[in-house]
């Protein structure tokens, strides 16, 4: 095996292993699981893990550098409409290609799935070409955040109540696996060829404003559309008897995604052979690393997409029905926050950003830092979907403060951070939660009779919140440890100057 892909697929197994030991955990001590089901579950995670290790070497030899070829082409020109331009039709292609977005495009009942695709695409784009015009001309992250969030706030007064959960939804389901790396390398490129001291800092941003676009405009179909109750069936875990059904369940499933996955990566497979054409940016060797790292990324999805679909969401489902069925139906909140705060660990995009952080920043925030910040952050958010579905309470009454709090911080923290945290909130959101924690969120709400749009709906959009304020305070712990470290150097600096001073007075 290529060692570089041995060192990802031990990466994907370490952390795939504590979720899989928690859902058999439960298994044997709360909700007994029937052996095919268990056998389906097991199966669904090795096949997590292989996808998860091919997906992240192939989005380090493949999109990492199209995206930051991309972004230091843009750079060189002085063209704003051009840029603009590029950037609206780069989010579109890419969001359209987006797998997650097809399945948020199933679960939203009165919204035709192609209406709300292209309105999804059309939002990224216009944000990601403002994203990338703001790098260009330094414009400050935080006032801009501060001015698009009063927006959605705003906005989400003037919808039924029903759409606000769903349309917070979109903005992290949006920014998958597809769209993070690609984005994110896009972002150093444009940043790399500027000196000033805010260079690395602005590199990050790009997941964060695109990810308004798809929120902002579900807000606006809510404003047309009036749901009253989703329409959504959870397919039950696969009756199996023998291995042959196994392997004939998963076997015939891999098709589906085969083609899902070929139809997202062709669009950004004619990107890079136009800009390769247009620039003649890659070298050979560079060209042959690239090709091979699709073929990666393809086979890595695949079988991510696949193990999830097949193996787990079904597991997530039945679990939530189960235990929401218990007396203390309660520990749901408790078991959620485990959940949560491994299951973050097993999205393929977050690895990519926590690398990317911890290279930008040339170790002082380190990829461990980020893992155990955002496992914090995404603990504390299933818990609160977990009281939400217990409870009823609006999600409203959570998102808003929870924003207003992320917002004000952004005030307050190192620029970079403000980059990284808002960017951070639309890769915890990815096709972990939105097939395992949306699962068992519905699971739940369908055994308590709950309403699926108000209360069920809104997990991704939690799962996308507290990280932003997580990260942020990580960022002033930061800050506060830097300056009492400088301050000390100061001080033996100034020490050791006097030092030298009594010594030439008593040389005299």
């Amino acid at each position: 095996m290529n060692p570089k892909l041995r060192e990802k697929t031990m990466e994907s197994l370490s952390a795939v292993l504590p979720i899989t030991g928690i859902v058999l955990l439960i298994s044997i001590f709360l909700v007994p699981m029937e052996l095919g089901s268990l056998v389906m579950f097991v199966v669904g995670a090795i096949m997590l893990i292989l996808g998860m290790g091919f997906f992240q070497l192939g989005a380090e030899m493949s999109m990492t550098p199209i995206g930051e070829g991309i972004g230091v082409q843009i750079s060189k020109t002085r063209k704003v409409l051009f840029v603009l331009l590029i950037g609206f039709v780069m989010g579109a292609i890419i969001t359209i290609s987006e797998p997650d977005l097809q399945v948020l495009a199933e679960q939203v009942p009165s919204v035709p799935n192609q209406v709300l695709i292209l309105t999804v695409a059309v939002g990224v784009g216009l944000f990601l070409a403002m994203a990338i015009v703001r790098i260009k001309f330094q414009i400050d992250l935080s006032k801009m955040l501060i001015i698009l969030y009063g927006l959605l706030i705003g906005a989400s007064f003037l919808v039924p109540k029903e759409f606000m959960a769903v349309a917070f939804d979109s903005g992290g389901v949006t920014t998958g696996p597809m769209t993070v790396p690609f984005i994110m390398a896009m972002g150093i490129g444009l940043a790399s060829r500027r000196t000033d001291k805010n260079s690395a800092s602005d590199s990050f941003g790009l997941v964060a404003l695109s990810s308004i676009g798809p929120i902002l405009a579900v807000l606006v179909l809510g404003c047309f559309y009036k749901p009253t109750e989703a329409v959504y069936s959870l397919g039950d875990v696969a009756t199996v008897a023998t291995t042959r059904d196994v392997v004939r369940v998963f076997g015939g499933s891999i098709p589906t995604y085969a083609r899902e996955v070929l139809v997202s990566l062709l669009p950004i497979a004619a990107v890079f052979v136009i800009f390769q054409l247009l620039t003649r940016r890659y070298h050979r060797r560079q060209l042959k690393r690239i090709a091979v790292g699709l073929v990666y990324t393809y086979v890595g999805l695949v079988l991510f997409l696949c193990g999830v679909n097949v193996g787990f969401a079904p597991v997530g489902s039945f679990l939530g029905k189960e235990l929401a069925s218990l007396v203390f139906n309660w520990i749901l909140i408790p078991i959620g926050m485990l959940i949560g705060y491994y299951i973050v660990k097993a999205e393929p995009a977050i690895q990519v950003l926590n690398h990317q952080v911890e290279n930008v920043t040339d170790g002082a925030v380190s990829v461990k830092a980020m893992n155990r910040c955002m496992s914090v952050g995404v603990a504390i958010s299933v818990g609160l979907a977990m009281m939400r579905v217990l409870t009823g309470l609006p999600i409203g009454w959570i998102i808003i403060p929870g924003y207003l709090i992320a917002l004000v911080l952004s005030r307050f923290v190192p620029k970079i951070f403000v980059g990284i945290a808002f960017d951070s909130g639309g890769v915890a959101s990815g096709p972990m939660t939105s097939t395992f924690l949306l699962p068992l969120s519905i699971g739940t709400c369908q055994a308590l009779g709950g309403n699926l749009m108000t209360d069920a709906f809104g997990v991704v959009a939690l799962v996308a919140l507290t990280p932003l304020i997580a990260i942020q305070i990580m960022g002033i712990v930061y800050q506060v440890k830097t300056s009492a470290m400088q301050k000390k150097a100061l001080q033996n600096a100034a020490f050791l100057d006097d030092c030298d001073e009594i010594i030439d007075l008593s040389a005299r």
